[in-house]
């Protein structure tokens, strides 16, 4: 929600001024994500110093970023939403933090990479910590602490936590459909005198359909609905899904044929080389033309589904294990070594689920280059602790979520498709016509391969299979985006 450059010696001073869009003192600066949902405040520190809050402008609970300056000491704290990341590295006497990893592109070395990260990415055995790809960096989790001093910058992780351990029976004559109804609507209304023009993502599923019920039940002054549109018949179900939601809550809808846009397509962030986060998104390109529509039709803010999956997720916090992960076999010696680390300072438990969480980071920095503001109302801390507290048959196969799209009088398509819509062709199409041309250039030169990070024999066995099978295997989108993102910011 900001970025700055904040030095030592500058922390002490009260002589803070804006400039165009900015705070300065002497040879630091503090700059506010332009969003106009947010609000920006300069406050008086404790004692002497000043406190940079960014926060959104809305009543209930709300998102926050705050940076405090105090003689010799700078503080970085976060909510508890986790909205958008908070990236910072620490340079002599400055600390340097954005929201968008792209901004420290002077500071990162894609040479001096944090194995166990790297190693995450390649294997997709993805964690929620402050590590990043790159040593040095670091991510500011959820309610954390940031504090920098003449000795460096430590990350203080916060508590773990509290969740409902296990879902509890119904009260006799409570109407869980009426609950969730009421509750979702409430969260969503909280924006009402906020912004007027919004945008839901819709893609014709349970989770968008139900915050789409909501926002048209909220009374905002425009409401626009946007989503990538897929091919073949399932593309065709998807579209009379979305005909069918948008007319009967009298929105306005613009569709994007995720096919024309398919990963590392011309025209997109990577293949045209843009500095960008190398663990960005695998659908990135369909999305960023998604997100331009919304920019275009004024939309200060942009609904959500997600967190959908997560909160109906059907399992006790007290047994969990993680799903099995399928092996790569091009991984070079030096991931296969950091394995052993994955698992390794991970952040605690936060409140809102950890894929999320970990989405957000994806999906939502391109929406803020755009001052769209994004937020995923399913995963609002009073949805997630409602529906841990709810029966499982409730959230079986979204039971809930889809019993409250038939009480609104959409049909059993709408409500049940029988296929729901997934991104398998967009990344096929993706991976054939523009991704192994990218994996010949790996095989001719790759900072994963000279890194120790990929076995680049393995690697043209897979690229050999690949030219053969009837699908290219999807594991090698995770390696080509890192590299093509590695490239990017070198």
């Amino acid at each position: 929600m900001l970025s700055f450059r904040v030095r030592l010696a500058d922390a002490r001073s009260a002589a803070w001024y804006w400039d165009t869009d900015r705070w300065v003192s002497g040879q630091s600066w503090i700059r506010p994500v332009h969003a106009a949902v947010l609000e920006a405040e300069l406050l008086p520190g404790y004692g002497s110093g000043v406190c940079a809050l960014v926060r959104e402008d809305k009543g209930g609970d709300v998102e926050f970023t705050s940076l405090l300056l105090r003689p010799e000491e700078v503080q970085v704290s976060a909510g508890v939403f986790g909205t958008a990341p908070l990236y910072l590295v620490a340079v002599g006497e400055d600390l340097y933090g954005s929201w968008d990893l792209a901004d420290l592109r002077p500071h990162l070395r894609a040479d001096r990479l944090n194995p166990r990260a790297v190693a995450r990415t390649l294997s997709r055995r993805h964690r929620y910590s402050s590590d990043t790809l790159f040593d040095g960096v670091y991510r500011l989790t959820e309610r954390a602490t940031a504090v920098f001093t003449a000795e460096g910058l430590t990350i203080l992780y916060p508590e773990p936590a509290q969740h409902v351990l296990e879902p509890r029976g119904l009260r006799a004559g409570v109407d869980p459909v009426d609950t969730f109804d009421g509750l979702l609507t409430e969260v969503v209304a909280e924006w009402r005198s906020t912004a007027n023009c919004v945008g839901v993502e819709l893609s014709g599923g349970a989770d968008s359909g139900n915050v789409a019920l909501s926002t048209a039940a909220a009374g905002f002054g425009s409401v626009h609905t946007f989503g990538l549109l897929m091919g073949g018949r399932i593309g065709r179900l998807q579209q009379d899904r979305r005909r069918l939601l948008v007319d009967h809550l009298g929105m306005r809808d613009t569709a994007v044929p995720a096919m024309q846009h398919p990963p590392f397509a011309p025209g997109g962030v990577r293949e045209r080389g843009l500095p960008h986060d190398p663990a960005g998104a695998f659908y990135q390109e369909a999305f960023d033309v998604v997100r331009g529509h919304v920019a275009a039709h004024g939309c200060e803010m942009i609904f959500t589904g997600g967190g959908g999956d997560e909160v109906n997720a059907c399992h006790s916090r007290t047994d969990v294990e993680l799903p099995a992960v399928a092996p790569v076999p091009w991984l070079g010696s030096k991931a296969i070594e950091a394995l052993a680390q994955v698992d390794e300072n991970l952040a605690p438990i936060p409140v809102l689920p950890v894929p999320t969480l970990m989405a957000f980071g994806l999906h939502n920095p391109a929406y803020l280059r755009l001052g769209i503001w994004p937020v995923a109302p399913l995963v609002h801390p009073r949805i997630v602790r409602f529906m841990e507290q709810l029966p499982h048959e409730h959230k079986q196969g979204k039971a809930m979520f889809r019993n409250r799209l038939r009480r609104a009088g959409l049909p059993e398509s709408v409500a049940a498709p029988t296929e729901p819509e997934n991104f398998f062709a967009v990344m096929e199409s993706g991976l054939r016509s523009y991704g192994l041309p990218l994996l010949d250039d790996m095989l001719c030169e790759s900072l994963l391969v000279d890194l120790g990070y990929v076995d680049p024999v393995a690697l043209a066995r897979a690229r050999e299979y690949a030219e053969r099978a009837p699908v290219v295997p999807d594991l090698l989108c995770d390696t080509l985006a890192l590299e093509v993102g590695l490239r990017s910011l070198a």
